[in-house]
């Protein structure tokens, strides 16, 4: 793309816009573009706001670094680059092993992640797709790892993002460069690249 479909309102545009930054720059130490394009509607920016709260939220042994492996994971079935590189920088922020993140393409055979974990991945993989590829199979297994509201959880990780990645790969929305350098740091071995995000 030439350009971004939206450009984003600047961050001083109003006072609803400068809390919004103030929020993200504790999560991610920057606000996301995508959040100042949401914001030319602020019930849209305020309804994402509150879902991203709401599904990030911390219930248990869905750890907040296992949140953003999974947001992840749905950006890259997706192909979304712009989401891949937030949730890895996420991911480093909120504690995600090194390990970990420079493995994460071989979840299915590296010993570092478990059972579980992987029981995630593939659903995150498999609800991200289109069409659907969840099955009876991979709800079983997740049932065996999971219990009803942890599963609640990783699917509106999912969800989430999906709503994410529609948003700034339709939107060109341009990445940010934080979130360039860990998508470079971690991602790029693998063939990540900005993509349509770099203007």
């Amino acid at each position: 793309m030439k350009k971004p479909l939206v450009s984003p309102i600047e961050e001083n545009a109003s006072k609803k816009a400068q809390e919004m930054a103030t929020f993200y720059k504790e999560t991610l130490g920057f606000t996301p573009n995508s959040i100042f394009t949401m914001m030319r509607r602020p019930r849209i920016a305020d309804a994402f706001l509150e879902m991203n709260k709401a599904v990030m939220e911390n219930k248990g042994r869905v750890t907040s670094a296992l949140k953003r492996q999974i947001a992840y994971l749905s950006s890259m079935s997706t192909g979304c680059r712009y989401c891949e590189a937030h949730a890895i920088r996420a991911a480093v922020r909120y504690g995600s092993e090194e390990d970990k993140l420079n493995n994460i393409w071989d979840y299915k055979t590296y010993p570092a992640f478990s059972d579980g974990e992987r029981a995630a991945f593939d659903l995150a993989i498999a609800a991200s797709s289109v069409p659907n590829a969840v099955n009876d199979e991979l709800s079983e297994n997740m049932r065996k790892h999971w219990d009803d509201g942890e599963i609640v959880e990783i699917m509106g990780v999912i969800a989430l993002f999906g709503y994410l990645n529609r948003w700034n790969d339709s939107m060109g929305t341009q990445l940010e460069e934080p979130a360039a350098e860990d998508g470079d740091k971690y991602l790029s071995t693998n063939g990540w690249t900005r993509g349509k995000h770099k203007y």
